[in-house]
């Protein structure tokens, strides 16, 4: 029960009654984010966590500075501590920590950057998509989903391509990581801690060849990067370029799977962005919401706050509901189905107020490209196996297709 001073109605039902590595909630957990929005919207659980589903409450606590991460509450943070002896990545920290890393890393991010990678990115995508025509048959994350981001990633940051299948594995590892630690075993964490070591030896070495010789990639601007005589330290860099390197393409990847398999699933919607390829930026926006690749995040309160009636004690952890709040009836029209021509897409998968996605105009511009592209040479894509037999990844907070095999033409 929510310890409140006005208790609310009783629930008639466990709203942790879930297990999200079951395969029929992993391949669809909305049924489940719909009975708890709707009947505990604002739920703490027996682990003590609070589970927001409403997108009204997800958005009051993006903007309320009384939430953020609390690096002076660690010891209360039962959902995910920081690797012992790293520097936290800045998508972890608060005001004014947050706010120098965070404009440190603009310098080098830069909107001009992403918008010179458009023609690299066509490319990529062209390159990716031959090779699987030619095959007809392939399995659409490993052969583009993946491929995609991972190579735009690496060539952004200096990563050479023959180092790129030597630390896939680590950033699979580091990806599972950000899951809470409650769910990893003690030897999960240990591997997870060997991994950020060995990605820390791998930067290590590549920063040392920028210092020496610069070259026209994001690795050799965040080493240059001055704000004020401020810049990144070195456990600073070496945690940047882990975070940009993982998440700019992990997520993305699940963009471009999930997306891919919901317009299978509405094939009418996917004949419409075939012909229409004008929409591409609605329709990415709309399979952002529909299915996004990070089902949820989480905040500390900083301070004792009410939110809706609640009590909210200061340490406390807020895990804000991205999948649910997504398909709130009060802000979407027909939020269970598909509409690429959707408008005014309030989503919440980018995160909000000062921790908005840095990488959100790369992931748009990969997806935008990805999905055109992709229905300009399969127009009838279509799943080579059944749905129920479709596997995906045994992560929580990133959800995606561990495979998705698929015919591009008939």
């Amino acid at each position: 029960m929510t310890e409140t001073d006005e208790r609310p109605a009783p629930i008639d039902f466990d709203p942790i009654d879930f297990d999200p590595f079951d395969r029929a909630h992993r391949a669809d957990p909305y049924p489940w984010l719909r009975r708890l929005r709707e009947r505990a919207p604002i739920y703490r659980n027996p682990l003590g966590h609070w589970l927001i589903s409403r997108h009204r409450d997800v958005v009051a606590v993006f903007r309320d500075k009384r939430f953020g991460h609390g690096t002076h509450l660690l010891q209360q943070n039962t959902f995910r501590r920081p690797v012992a002896g790293r520097s936290r990545p800045f998508i972890m920290l608060d005001p004014p920590e947050h706010t120098r890393l965070r404009s440190l890393v603009n310098k080098a991010f830069t909107p001009r950057m992403i918008d010179g990678l458009e023609p690299r990115i066509r490319q990529i995508v062209g390159e990716l998509l031959d090779r699987a025509e030619a095959r007809n048959d392939v399995d659409l994350m490993d052969a583009f989903a993946y491929s995609v981001p991972v190579m735009v990633i690496s060539e952004l940051l200096g990563v050479p391509r023959a180092d790129m299948e030597s630390v896939k594995e680590l950033s699979h590892v580091v990806a599972r990581g950000v899951d809470p630690d409650f769910q990893h075993t003690p030897e999960e964490m240990r591997i997870r801690g060997q991994a950020f070591a060995r990605f820390d030896d791998y930067f290590r070495g590549l920063l040392e060849e920028r210092r020496q010789r610069p070259q026209d990639d994001l690795l050799s601007g965040l080493a240059a990067v001055r704000e004020s005589g401020s810049a990144l330290t070195e456990a600073e860099l070496l945690t940047t370029c882990i975070l940009l390197y993982v998440a700019g393409h992990e997520t993305t990847m699940d963009l471009i799977g999930n997306g891919a398999l919901a317009l299978m699933r509405f094939p009418e919607q996917r004949r419409q962005l075939a012909a229409r390829p004008e929409l591409a930026r609605s329709a990415v926006e709309e399979l952002l919401r529909f299915d996004p690749p990070t089902q949820l995040t989480r905040r500390t309160a900083l301070e004792d706050v009410e939110l809706a009636g609640h009590h909210i004690a200061q340490g406390d952890q807020v895990v804000l509901m991205r999948g649910a709040a997504n398909r709130d009836p009060e802000v979407f029209e027909r939020p269970d189905e598909l509409d690429l021509t959707r408008t005014d897409n309030k989503h919440v998968s980018f995160d909000g107020g000062i921790h908005f996605c840095l990488g959100a105009p790369l992931a748009r511009l990969e997806g935008r490209i990805a999905f055109t592209e992709l229905l300009k040479r399969a127009p009838d894509l279509r799943l080579t196996v059944a749905e129920e037999e479709l596997e995906y990844r045994d992560n929580l907070v990133i959800r995606g297709l561990a495979t998705l095999p698929v015919r591009l033409r008939p």
